[in-house]
């Protein structure tokens, strides 16, 4: 089942997080991105066409923007005990074939998602040196059965005003792909079945 993501308001503060990172079972949290002059946080899975279609540009995404004092951080919420695909050993073997350079990150609680109000996977959000909201929305207008490019154009440009300190656009496309497997009985109020 595809959905769009929610389009949390822009102007919306980070939420909080403090969650291990499948790789290396440490702890991330939004304090470990405090020298970054932005901040993009991703919420994927391993098993979702819509991931899957674009995690080869995503690992590219990472390696360009690393360097540009980018913090990226991506973070997986599904429920593993009925979606087993996305356990931390699954998205690691993702991280490690795909190279990326940044933390993937597993939300047990789901609580993580919720205070983003995530709905779909793949989600980006990218917050400003204050942690404000500048962009939600989709990475590019490609979708598995589409034969568009995948380019990640819609994120990268986003990225690319902002490291500028040009305004960036309001007209946002929602990104679309698999809803997050929420834990039975556990479906946020803002998530539309």
């Amino acid at each position: 089942m595809s959905v769009a993501s929610t389009m949390l308001p822009l102007g919306t503060l980070a939420p909080v997080f403090n969650l291990p990172d499948v790789t290396t079972g440490q702890s991330v949290s939004l304090e470990t991105f405090s020298q970054n002059e932005l901040l993009l946080v991703i919420f994927l899975c391993q098993h979702c066409p819509y991931v899957k279609h674009i995690q080869l540009e995503l690992g590219k995404l990472g390696q360009h923007y690393k360097p540009k004092n980018v913090g990226i951080v991506a973070i997986s919420s599904n429920d593993v005990a009925n979606y087993p695909q996305d356990s931390p050993q699954q998205l690691k073997r993702m991280a490690e074939e795909f190279n990326f350079t940044f933390p993937v990150l597993y939300d047990e609680t789901q609580a993580v998602a919720k205070a983003y109000q995530a709905a779909c996977t793949p989600e980006f959000y990218l917050f400003d040196q204050k942690r404000t909201l500048i962009y939600r929305g989709q990475f590019d207008d490609s979708r598995p059965k589409n034969a568009l490019p995948v380019t990640g154009k819609d994120l990268r440009d986003a990225l690319n005003a902002a490291l500028a300190h040009q305004p960036l656009t309001g007209d946002q496309k929602p990104s679309v792909g698999c809803n997050i497997k929420w834990k039975p009985g556990q479906e946020p109020a803002y998530f539309n079945l």
